[in-house]
């Protein structure tokens, strides 16, 4: 048998066992690997310390996902064989060609989601992907056809109509979410309601995790 040889290494900013605190998976437990370098520069960003990719340690595959396994293998509350999901998230982690990776963790059993901007080439196989687009840098249609949950940051007003615009790109398949950017939530979120309210095939996506003080 020929072992395989594993090359991809990956500049990780921080890894954590958590719950995934927002869209369609909230409330689930959830390994997020935070993945170094963004090139699309979102004011509001609250992980600006992940733009630049040379800041931060890179690990191979093997190392990455030998960590995981001991951070969730060695979770005392963890009394199921269920697997955690694992969130793909940066920064922009498709800045990166994340096939290697995805394929080891598919083939120990993990189910893999990925929160991007879709504005770079797809790579990596998939279970979840959460679409965020940004004004910033636009997504790429490759994304947004596959793409199972559309997720817009609502920062004003007209972010509704930037939604809307997005909504008629993605397949018949995707669900919708709107969700208030953190700083601006008292103000956002009672018009999110009542947007909500008035286009049903939206829904509510709250930043859960900041509400409980979890990472």
């Amino acid at each position: 048998m020929i072992e395989t040889i594993h090359t991809t290494k990956l500049p990780v900013m921080e890894s954590f066992y958590t719950l995934q605190g927002e869209g369609f998976y909230a409330g689930k437990a959830a390994y997020f690997i935070r993945l170094g370098g963004c090139d699309v520069g979102c004011v509001w960003c609250d992980v600006k310390d992940s733009w630049n990719a040379d800041a931060h340690p890179k690990f191979s595959v093997e190392e990455i996902v030998a960590k995981l396994n001991y951070e969730v293998g060695n979770d005392k509350r963890q009394t199921t064989n269920v697997k955690p999901i694992i969130v793909i998230t940066g920064g922009e982690p498709l800045l990166h060609n994340l096939d290697e990776l995805t394929e080891t963790l598919q083939q120990q059993g993990f189910q893999t989601n990925i929160e991007t901007s879709g504005s770079s080439p797809l790579s990596g196989s998939w279970n979840w992907i959460c679409l965020s687009p940004k004004k910033f840098k636009a997504p790429l249609q490759e994304v947004l056809n596959v793409a199972h949950e559309l997720k817009i940051v609502v920062f004003n007003k007209s972010d509704f109509d930037w939604a809307e615009k997005h909504a008629a790109l993605v397949n018949d398949n995707c669900r919708l979410y709107l969700q208030p950017e953190w700083d601006k939530r008292n103000d956002m979120t009672p018009l999110i309601i009542d947007y909500i309210k008035a286009n049903p095939q939206w829904q509510l996506s709250l930043q859960t995790h900041k509400y409980i003080n979890i990472p």
